[in-house]
Protein backbone atom coordinates (compact mmCIF):
# COMPACT_ATOMS: atom_id res chain seq x y z
CA UNK A 1 0.00 0.00 0.00
CA UNK A 2 1.23 3.14 -1.01
CA UNK A 3 1.83 6.35 1.22
CA UNK A 4 -1.04 8.14 -0.68
CA UNK A 5 -3.30 5.35 0.31
CA UNK A 6 -1.76 5.54 3.91
CA UNK A 7 -2.53 8.92 4.09
CA UNK A 8 -6.35 8.79 3.46
CA UNK A 9 -7.12 5.95 5.27
CA UNK A 10 -5.41 7.75 8.43
CA UNK A 11 -7.45 10.74 7.27
CA UNK A 12 -10.39 8.72 7.59
CA UNK A 13 -9.83 7.56 11.16
CA UNK A 14 -9.53 10.80 12.18
CA UNK A 15 -11.83 12.40 10.96
CA UNK A 16 -14.66 9.85 12.24
CA UNK A 17 -13.42 9.49 15.11
CA UNK A 18 -12.29 13.46 15.98
CA UNK A 19 -8.54 11.56 17.07
CA UNK A 20 -5.30 11.12 15.34
CA UNK A 21 -6.26 7.93 14.41
CA UNK A 22 -8.27 6.22 17.07
CA UNK A 23 -10.99 7.01 19.38
CA UNK A 24 -9.98 9.66 22.15
CA UNK A 25 -9.75 8.14 25.73
CA UNK A 26 -12.91 8.43 27.43
CA UNK A 27 -12.75 10.00 31.22
CA UNK A 28 -14.93 7.69 32.24
CA UNK A 29 -15.09 3.94 32.45
CA UNK A 30 -13.43 1.26 30.33
CA UNK A 31 -15.69 -0.92 27.47
CA UNK A 32 -14.41 -4.15 28.99
CA UNK A 33 -13.28 -3.57 32.36
CA UNK A 34 -10.63 -5.97 34.15
CA UNK A 35 -11.10 -8.26 36.79
CA UNK A 36 -13.33 -11.18 38.10
CA UNK A 37 -16.62 -9.65 38.00
CA UNK A 38 -16.27 -7.17 35.58
CA UNK A 39 -19.44 -6.97 32.40
CA UNK A 40 -20.56 -4.24 30.05
CA UNK A 41 -20.78 -1.10 31.30
CA UNK A 42 -20.69 2.57 30.18
CA UNK A 43 -23.12 5.21 28.54
CA UNK A 44 -25.88 3.01 27.27
CA UNK A 45 -23.84 -0.49 28.13
CA UNK A 46 -20.76 -1.81 26.32
CA UNK A 47 -20.95 -5.17 25.39
CA UNK A 48 -20.68 -7.87 28.60
CA UNK A 49 -17.19 -9.58 29.23
CA UNK A 50 -16.98 -12.45 31.16
CA UNK A 51 -17.89 -13.36 34.75
CA UNK A 52 -20.69 -12.98 37.17
CA UNK A 53 -22.46 -9.69 36.30
CA UNK A 54 -22.33 -7.05 39.32
CA UNK A 55 -25.18 -6.73 41.61
CA UNK A 56 -27.43 -4.20 40.74
CA UNK A 57 -29.83 -4.83 43.25
CA UNK A 58 -27.72 -4.36 45.93
CA UNK A 59 -25.59 -1.64 45.04
CA UNK A 60 -29.17 0.10 44.65
CA UNK A 61 -30.63 -0.81 47.83
CA UNK A 62 -26.71 -0.04 49.81
CA UNK A 63 -27.28 3.66 48.32
CA UNK A 64 -30.64 4.09 49.63
CA UNK A 65 -29.50 3.07 53.15
CA UNK A 66 -27.49 6.86 52.82
CA UNK A 67 -30.25 9.05 51.61
CA UNK A 68 -32.67 8.56 48.82
CA UNK A 69 -31.29 9.27 45.52
CA UNK A 70 -32.47 9.61 41.57
CA UNK A 71 -31.20 6.47 38.87
CA UNK A 72 -28.75 9.00 37.51
CA UNK A 73 -27.28 9.57 40.99
CA UNK A 74 -26.51 6.22 41.82
CA UNK A 75 -25.03 5.83 38.08
CA UNK A 76 -23.40 8.47 39.27
CA UNK A 77 -22.11 6.96 42.86
CA UNK A 78 -21.06 3.54 41.83
CA UNK A 79 -19.10 5.00 38.90
CA UNK A 80 -17.49 7.44 41.67
CA UNK A 81 -16.91 4.62 43.95
CA UNK A 82 -15.04 1.88 41.71
CA UNK A 83 -13.07 4.33 40.22
CA UNK A 84 -14.57 4.03 36.67
CA UNK A 85 -14.04 0.14 36.89
CA UNK A 86 -18.00 -0.25 36.91
CA UNK A 87 -20.48 2.73 35.53
CA UNK A 88 -24.18 0.95 35.10
CA UNK A 89 -25.97 1.87 31.99
CA UNK A 90 -29.69 3.34 32.67
CA UNK A 91 -30.80 0.15 31.23
CA UNK A 92 -29.85 -1.87 34.31
CA UNK A 93 -30.67 0.65 36.69
CA UNK A 94 -33.72 2.04 35.74
CA UNK A 95 -35.66 -1.57 35.68
CA UNK A 96 -34.30 -2.69 38.71
CA UNK A 97 -35.70 0.91 40.23
CA UNK A 98 -38.90 -0.12 38.95
CA UNK A 99 -38.83 -3.88 40.20
CA UNK A 100 -37.63 -3.12 43.63
CA UNK A 101 -40.87 -0.25 43.77
CA UNK A 102 -42.97 -2.60 42.29
CA UNK A 103 -42.19 -5.17 44.99
CA UNK A 104 -42.44 -2.53 47.57
CA UNK A 105 -39.28 -2.52 48.42
CA UNK A 106 -38.62 1.31 47.48
CA UNK A 107 -41.08 4.37 47.08
CA UNK A 108 -40.64 7.84 45.93
CA UNK A 109 -39.43 10.07 47.86
CA UNK A 110 -41.10 12.88 50.01
CA UNK A 111 -38.58 15.74 48.48
CA UNK A 112 -39.18 14.45 44.51
CA UNK A 113 -38.64 17.18 42.37
CA UNK A 114 -40.70 17.00 38.65
CA UNK A 115 -37.84 15.78 36.57
CA UNK A 116 -36.33 13.58 38.26
CA UNK A 117 -38.13 11.38 40.48
CA UNK A 118 -35.99 10.73 44.09
CA UNK A 119 -35.96 6.64 45.48
CA UNK A 120 -36.14 5.73 49.29
CA UNK A 121 -36.64 2.54 51.43
CA UNK A 122 -39.58 1.46 52.87
CA UNK A 123 -40.27 0.01 55.66
CA UNK A 124 -40.20 -3.64 54.23
CA UNK A 125 -37.18 -2.79 52.07
CA UNK A 126 -34.94 -2.52 55.14
CA UNK A 127 -33.40 -5.62 56.17
CA UNK A 128 -32.59 -6.24 52.72
CA UNK A 129 -31.09 -2.93 51.96
CA UNK A 130 -29.02 -3.14 55.67
CA UNK A 131 -27.36 -6.66 54.11
CA UNK A 132 -26.80 -5.35 50.89
CA UNK A 133 -24.64 -2.19 52.82
CA UNK A 134 -22.68 -4.83 54.50
CA UNK A 135 -20.74 -6.44 51.77
CA UNK A 136 -22.04 -3.66 49.02
CA UNK A 137 -21.19 -4.74 45.60
CA UNK A 138 -18.85 -2.04 44.65
CA UNK A 139 -16.69 -3.64 47.29
CA UNK A 140 -15.91 -6.94 44.64
CA UNK A 141 -13.50 -4.33 42.35
CA UNK A 142 -10.64 -4.32 44.35
CA UNK A 143 -7.89 -1.81 44.09
CA UNK A 144 -6.26 -3.69 41.30
CA UNK A 145 -8.78 -3.99 39.01
CA UNK A 146 -9.58 0.05 39.25
CA UNK A 147 -5.69 0.65 38.91
CA UNK A 148 -5.70 -1.30 36.01
CA UNK A 149 -8.05 0.10 33.94
CA UNK A 150 -6.70 3.90 35.17
CA UNK A 151 -3.30 2.28 33.60
CA UNK A 152 -4.97 1.66 30.57
CA UNK A 153 -6.37 5.02 30.15
CA UNK A 154 -2.41 6.94 30.65
CA UNK A 155 -1.45 4.34 28.11
CA UNK A 156 -3.31 5.04 25.79
CA UNK A 157 -3.11 9.17 26.26
CA UNK A 158 0.35 8.54 25.61
CA UNK A 159 -0.11 7.14 22.45
CA UNK A 160 -2.26 9.26 21.60
CA UNK A 161 0.99 11.82 22.30
CA UNK A 162 3.09 9.98 20.15
CA UNK A 163 0.82 9.59 17.06
CA UNK A 164 -0.07 13.53 17.15
CA UNK A 165 3.63 14.14 16.78
CA UNK A 166 4.37 12.21 14.14
CA UNK A 167 1.42 13.65 12.52
CA UNK A 168 2.47 17.14 12.71
CA UNK A 169 6.66 16.60 12.21
CA UNK A 170 6.86 13.77 10.91
CA UNK A 171 7.93 13.02 7.20
CA UNK A 172 5.72 11.05 4.82
CA UNK A 173 7.71 7.96 5.01
CA UNK A 174 6.83 7.80 9.15
CA UNK A 175 3.59 8.77 8.64
CA UNK A 176 2.78 5.87 6.38
CA UNK A 177 4.54 3.43 8.66
CA UNK A 178 2.55 4.94 11.42
CA UNK A 179 -0.77 4.06 9.77
CA UNK A 180 0.63 0.53 9.46
CA UNK A 181 1.65 0.64 13.31
CA UNK A 182 -2.34 1.26 14.14
CA UNK A 183 -3.70 -1.22 11.51
CA UNK A 184 -1.76 -3.55 13.56
CA UNK A 185 -2.59 -2.70 17.18
CA UNK A 186 -6.48 -2.32 16.02
CA UNK A 187 -6.15 -6.06 14.78
CA UNK A 188 -4.28 -7.04 17.95
CA UNK A 189 -7.01 -5.36 20.23
CA UNK A 190 -9.46 -7.14 18.39
CA UNK A 191 -7.86 -10.84 18.40
CA UNK A 192 -7.67 -10.23 22.59
CA UNK A 193 -11.56 -9.70 22.60
CA UNK A 194 -11.68 -12.71 20.36
CA UNK A 195 -9.35 -14.97 22.93
CA UNK A 196 -11.29 -17.63 24.63
CA UNK A 197 -11.37 -18.11 28.11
Amino acid sequence: MGFRRHAHTMHDEMHRHGGFGFPPVPPGPPPFPPGPHGHGRGRGGRGRGRGRRPNVRGAVLALLTERPMHGYEMIQEIDSRTGGAWRPSPGSIYPTLQLLEDEGVIATAADSDGGRKRFALTEQGQAEATEAAQTPPWAEFAEQTVNSWHDIRDAGAQAMNALRQVMTTGTDDQRARAAQVLDETRRKLYAILAESE
